[in-house]
Formats: C-alpha cells, sequence, structure tokens
C-alpha cells in the first residue's frame, strides 16, 4: 500500500510555491518600474563634450543629480558608464552616459560577461542631449544566452573578471521610448511597441506620460498615432544645476495604465523654450527637402545640386547612423554654398518618426513652410520644363485662398506620382550619376510622393513617410497634380551592388530585410525578386518596358561641363 505524503512535506511545497508567486509578482513590479539613465545634457544650451589643454582627452562632464540607482556604472577602471539597446541584425546600440573620460584615439569594445568581446565603432552625437552612441555586434557565444546583458563599454583589453557584479539586463528596441521633443505647448513623445504595427493605436486615455521628477509627475496623453505620443509639459520646472547653471536631466517615458507598466526608456525632457520676444515671423525657407540617409556620399552631390536648381532653399538630412564620407561631402557641399544640415538619427527601421519629427522641429527652428519628402535616388521635376529658363518646384505649390480667419492656403500638400526606374543595363553605379545612367522604366506610375505646409498637418502627425494626413478643421486637403505637372523619377532598381546594399540596410520601416520572409506582399518589396540574395541573370534587364530619358536631357542641359578631356556633369567636379 503507497504511503500518504506527510503533512510537513505537503506544507512545505505550499511554501515553496507560494514563495516563487510572490517573487515572480515582486519580479514584475521590478521589471515595470522604470528608472532612466543619466546621460549628457541636452543641446538647447551647449555642448559639454571639450577638450582639455593638458592631456587632449575629450571629457563628459556630469551635472546630474539622478541617484546611482538610475544609471548602471560600470565597476572596470577603463571602461566607459553606458546604457545599451538590443537593436535589429544582432547589434547592440551603446549609448554612453554623463561623467565620463573619452578620447576618441582609443579602441573600444563592448566586454560580455563570458569573457566575448566585440569592437565598438563610434557612430555620433546624439542631437538634443549630445550623448555619444557606439555599435557592437552580439557575439555568437552570447546569443545563445537565454537572457542577454549589457556589455560593459571597456578601452584595451580589460577582463570580465574584475565585474563586482552582474550587468543589467539588456534593453530590447521592441519595446522602448527612444527620443522627445518639446514643442511650445506641449511634449511629443517617440517609442516603439507601444502602437502595433497591425494599424492598431492604443487610445490616448490607456497612456500617460511620465516625468521622472520627485516620486514621478504624469500628465496625460492627448494623441497616440503609429510611434509618436502628444502630452502638456509638467507643471513643474526644472530646477538648475548649481555648477553650470543647466536645468538638470529629468528622464522621460510611457505609462500603459491599465498594465501598470511604465516602457523602458533612453529618453530625457527637454524643458519648455523660453517664449519669443519678437512677433512671429515667416519661415527661412519657403521649401525645404527632407530625406532620411544611410551610406549615400556618392548620391547626394547629384540630389542637392538638382533640387537646389528647381527651387530647393534648405535640405535637412535625418543621418541613420552612415558610415561612409557622408559628413565629408556635407561640408563640401556647405562651402560651395548649398543650405543643409544633418540631424543624427541612430533609431532604425523609424523613417515615418523621422518624418513626424522634422515637422515639429521645422516648426520649432522656424525654418520652412514645405518640406519636400522624398529619397536620395528619388529627383521631382515636371515634364513642361523643358523650354523654361528658370524651372521650380514652387510653380506647383497652391496660391494663398481666403479662408476664415484670414489667408491660408487650402491646399496642404501637393503629391506627385512616381515613375519607377530599373537597371537599364548598368553594371555599376554611373559616375556621370543616376539621372544619366538609368533611362529605362516601368510603364504604370506608382505610388505618390510629397510637398507638405508644415503647417497644415494634423497635430497626431499620421504619416505614411512621404505624405502626411491634413489637419481638416483647420480646412486643409491634399492635391494630386497630373503627370504633366509633376513627377518624381525613382531610381529604386538600379545596377545589382547598389540595389544590394541598399535593401540589406535599408531606412524602411515596412521591410527590416529583404531575406526575411516578411510581409511578402509588401509595396517594398522586389517584384519577382524572391528572398534570396543571388543576382539574377537577367537583372540589368529588368523592369524596362519605356524608355524615358526626359530627366536626362534636361540635367544634361543645365549641368553639363565642357572640360580638356570631353564633357562631365557638374557633381562628378569635386
Amino acid at each position: 500500500m503507497r504511503r500518504r505524503p506527510r503533512a510537513t512535506f505537503i506544507v512545505s511545497v505550499l511554501c515553496i510555491i507560494t514563495f516563487a508567486s510572490f517573487s515572480l509578482y515582486l519580479s514584475r513590479n521590478a521589471i515595470s518600474t522604470w528608472q532612466p539613465y543619466s546621460d549628457l545634457p541636452n543641446a538647447h544650451h551647449h555642448f559639454l563634450l571639450h577638450t582639455t589643454n593638458s592631456n587632449n582627452k575629450n571629457v563628459i562632464d556630469d551635472n546630474s543629480e539622478l541617484g546611482l540607482q538610475r544609471r548602471r556604472v560600470s565597476s572596470l577602471k577603463d571602461s566607459l558608464s553606458t546604457v545599451s539597446v538590443l537593436i535589429p541584425d544582432w547589434e547592440i546600440l551603446v549609448i554612453v552616459v554623463t561623467n565620463t573620460p573619452f578620447s576618441s584615439s582609443d579602441q573600444y569594445h563592448c566586454l560580455f560577461p563570458n569573457n566575448a568581446n566585440s569592437l565598438a565603432r563610434f557612430s555620433g552625437v546624439l542631437p538634443f542631449t549630445n550623448r555619444l552612441a557606439f555599435k557592437c555586434d552580439l557575439p555568437e557565444s552570447v546569443r545563445r544566452h537565454r537572457m542577454f546583458s549589457q556589455p560593459t563599454l571597456v578601452r584595451g583589453g580589460a577582463s570580465v573578471t574584475e565585474l563586482l557584479k552582474p550587468m543589467p539586463q539588456l534593453m530590447k528596441w521592441n519595446f522602448l521610448v527612444y527620443e522627445s521633443f518639446s514643442t511650445d505647448n506641449d511634449v511629443v513623445v517617440f517609442a516603439k511597441g507601444v502602437n502595433h504595427r497591425s494599424g492598431y493605436d492604443r487610445s490616448p486615455k490607456e497612456l500617460r506620460c511620465v516625468f521622472d521628477f520627485g516620486n514621478g509627475v504624469r500628465t496625460a496623453v492627448t494623441s497616440s498615432v503609429q510611434e509618436v505620443f502628444r502630452c502638456p509639459h509638467p507643471d513643474f520646472e526644472p530646477g538648475l544645476d548649481s555648477y553650470y547653471g543647466l536645468p538638470q536631466r529629468i528622464g522621460i517615458s510611457l505609462e500603459v495604465v491599465a498594465e501598470n507598466m511604465i516602457v523602458p526608456s533612453v529618453a530625457y525632457y527637454i524643458p519648455r523654450p523660453k517664449p519669443k520676444l519678437d512677433v512671429e515671423s515667416q519661415p527661412k525657407h519657403v521649401l525645404c527637402a527632407c530625406t532620411m540617409v544611410y551610406n549615400v556620399a556618392k548620391f547626394l552631390r547629384e540630389w542637392v545640386m538638382y533640387h537646389s536648381k528647381v527651387g530647393v532653399d534648405n535640405f535637412i538630412l535625418y543621418d541613420n547612423a552612415s558610415d561612409d564620407d557622408l559628413h565629408s561631402v556635407v561640408g563640401e557641399l556647405r562651402k560651395a554654398g548649398y543650405n543643409i544640415s544633418t540631424l543624427f538619427w541612430i533609431w532604425p527601421k523609424t523613417q515615418e518618426a523621422g518624418f513626424s519629427h522634422s515637422v515639429v522641429y521645422s516648426k520649432s527652428k522656424g525654418l520652412c513652410s514645405w518640406i519636400l519628402y522624398v529619397d536620395i535616388d528619388e529627383f521631382a521635376f515636371s515634364p513642361s520644363w523643358g523650354n523654361e529658363s528658370d524651372p521650380s518646384l514652387k510653380s506647383l505649390l497652391p496660391r494663398e485662398q481666403p479662408l476664415e480667419g484670414g489667408m491660408k492656403s487650402r491646399v496642404g500638400q501637393v503629391s506627385m506620382k512616381c515613375l519607377e526606374f530599373g537597371p537599364s543595363n548598368q553594371r555599376r553605379h554611373p559616375e556621370e550619376g543616376v539621372t544619366q545612367g538609368y533611362t529605362c522604366r516601368m510603364r504604370a506610375e506608382q505610388r505618390h510622393k510629397s510637398m507638405v505646409l508644415v503647417d497644415a498637418v494634423e497635430p497626431s502627425l499620421w504619416n505614411v513617410i512621404h505624405h502626411f494626413q491634413m489637419n481638416e478643421k483647420e480646412g486643409f486637403v491634399s492635391k494630386q497634380v497630373g503627370v504633366e505637372e509633376g513627377l518624381v523619377n525613382h531610381y529604386k532598381y538600379q545596377a545589382w551592388d547598389e540595389f544590394k546594399n541598399k535593401f540589406r540596410r535599408r531606412v524602411s520601416a515596412y521591410v527590416v530585410d529583404w531575406k526575411q520572409e516578411l510581409n511578402p506582399t509588401s509595396k517594398d518589396r522586389t517584384p519577382g525578386l524572391g528572398f534570396q540574395p543571388v543576382e539574377p541573370n537577367d537583372w540589368k534587364h529588368r523592369f524596362c518596358e519605356v524608355s524615358d530619358k526626359r530627366l536626362k536631357f534636361l540635367t544634361l542641359q543645365w549641368f553639363r561641363l565642357l572640360t580638356p578631356n570631353g564633357y562631365t556633369m557638374a557633381w562628378q567636379n569635386h
């Protein structure tokens, strides 16, 4: 006969289960409790990364009063204090926090608890908070672990045996507050994973903005669309640091009210801008062009010079962590007199959010009345320009129309159809430029790209990359021009090597990697290509249904230069 379990054994089991349940409850609350990491002061004041005269070391000064529990400080002697996020392609974004000596001549590595390491590549300086950003690869030996710990950013060959305590868990990119921007009236917060890709947006009532001040100050979320959330400024005014006289840095995040959960965050609240003393003035530029870029240095001259010729006054580039010669080319263009600026935007797969950011950024700086949203491989033109001496995209913009409350433009967005060009028998990037080298396209027009009146954008900032929702309450609508008035030549399918590089690391939000079988019906995918990174035998002849040399002849007329060795295009002379 089977012996009955003793009462003490049963009680012990029940105690273990009860303790485990209670521990799980505590750990869930711990995970849901967000504490920001202390970083650099915001760029509305001045840059505190400077070079000392004594040892030529760059030093990041710390004016934070946040407690040590709110930041991860490594115990390694030659390490930098950092916070890290796992991003696509097994890369780790490492953001350096404050009070950290930094030398541009030193080499840095990401050190992991199992003593594996990988080279840390400097990416740039984040705007508004001036934080240094590095990237490193997650080693294969670490990927096998169930949970990933944050690496330590070290100089030279420091050993893991020097670590005194486990590193915090690595934050995941798919659920993160990554940026914020303060306007005169509210705060715009950018977050991944709060609203889902399926198109479902949480109601603003489900969310609150949380400011890391005192016990946590909360304000109501007024708008929740895609990755963009808006909420009022908090009532408090940040205290000033006694040494630098700058506002204390205050973390910001979002709270999912029903789940009692605060989203992990690397973002900081930027205080409300000071009121302008002068009367409201007109923006500096009538027409700007804005795009997000990655390693486009060899294409940039042609794109900027062309669009400047046809009416674009200013160029805003959201740099998605380029590691080519982009900044050198930008510098050359500035010296040549072009108005061009870059905004370091390291966040991956955030083109829609970046363009939403560009609207509030332009408003805050008084930059642009209208913004043209086209990619570096896209060129806007009008087929009617053949006989015009001074062609301009501004001729497509609407004239002022009377509305209630004053003179405003009823048309707030002008859209143009796209023509998609194929490889046109090219085996490599044409040195004379894409407008000269690619002259064969598909017959049908594709989705449109737009010129957007900044003041006409709906406050939620909803957009589909190159098309914004208009503020209909203010009477603004969109207009699509005919194909004889305006078009966009999209040099989408270029020589194979260029195409492969573009689609391996594209900034599109819809197709993360064209080799993965995700979103197979997306228009970002290439018809008939499949998922293998192998050049089709007939690639250089694909997508060629109509010979179209209209823009080739226009650019040849405008930019051809005579040299001792023959003709060359203006963007080739550098």
